[in-house]
């Protein structure tokens, strides 16, 4: 009944091919049902509510003689058990789904499959993201072809400022800082594309900051690699310095072979750090404009 209530709005906010709530994978399906559940559960108290402050209303109009009016009602016991007991459940299921969901859903908890799952690296650069495929030896920008039914363990981090990492229809956005490595697991359950994005704003570039992920066969993944290998350039340390500098609305291609242990380079610091926002900073000499760069 009370998800019934809900369902207008919930069809019309999936409708939308990047909501939150048209899952695509078994995190975002479980992060659905958080919302839903706490929905209903927020609503068993909220329609009640409702409801009964419309009917005292009607019922004590000054038209209506046979309402009672009782001045001198000072305490009673069972109402106040009934106020009380009421919100404290509430509060109590919507911290018992918080709790157990948020170790269920654990971003760095591998997800249950009988498949062996697809290593990828990502890099949130300025203002583009990499994605590399360390077992695989191919590299991609702006675009991330997975298979589908498989899982997906993602290493993210950042080779400039602070970001996030969001595949709403897949679920789970999470930090992408440099120096620091960042785990996360998901998974494509159905065939298509799905809209990825930076969730925090990060310089003038933000807005074209996005990316696709293709879900696909196994077979067309495989297909896939076999193509990738064969053309693109190699992703080694002068082409990785190449991505350092600031790009924007940057069109997805593809690199035929990354060199060794560069995901762990960047997160070491071995190698250098983007060129980061330009700031304005003011001359305390003469009182002109100079831009800085920084992270």
């Amino acid at each position: 009944m009370l998800r019934a209530c809900a369902l207008p709005a919930l069809i019309l906010l999936a409708s939308c091919h990047t909501a939150v709530l048209s899952p695509a994978g078994p995190v975002s399906a479980g992060e659905r049902l958080i919302l839903l559940d706490s929905l209903a559960i927020m609503l068993a108290i909220v329609i009640p509510t409702i409801v009964a402050t419309l009917v005292f209303a009607y019922w004590f109009r000054a038209s209506n003689k046979r309402a009672q009016y009782l001045p001198d009602w000072a305490y009673s016991g069972r109402l106040e058990l009934l106020v009380w007991s009421i919100p404290a459940l509430v509060i109590f299921f919507l911290g018992g789904i918080a709790w157990i969901s948020a170790h269920l859903l654990d971003p760095a908890q591998p997800l249950k499959s009988k498949a062996q799952p697809v290593e990828i690296e990502v890099v949130s650069l300025d203002w583009k993201w990499l994605f590399i495929y360390p077992q695989q030896h191919v590299a991609s920008i702006n675009q991330l072809t997975v298979p589908v039914g498989v899982p997906l363990s993602l290493k993210i981090t950042s080779a400039s400022v602070f970001n996030v990492f969001f595949v709403p229809q897949l679920g789970s956005e999470i930090y992408s800082m440099y120096g620091m490595t960042s785990r996360l697991n998901l998974q494509a359950d159905q065939l298509g594309s799905y809209f990825g994005l930076s969730a925090h704003f990060s310089g003038d570039g933000f807005p074209g900051m996005t990316f696709d992920v293709h879900a696909v066969t196994p077979q067309q993944f495989s297909d896939w690699l076999a193509a990738t290998r064969t053309r693109g350039p190699v992703l080694d340390d002068a082409a990785y310095r190449g991505l350092l500098k600031q790009s924007q609305n940057v069109s997805p291609y593809t690199y035929r072979d990354v060199r060794a242990n560069l995901f762990e380079d960047i997160v070491g610091q071995r190698l250098p750090a983007g060129e980061g926002p330009v700031t304005a900073v003011t001359s305390p000499a003469t009182g002109a404009v100079l831009a800085q760069r920084g992270n």
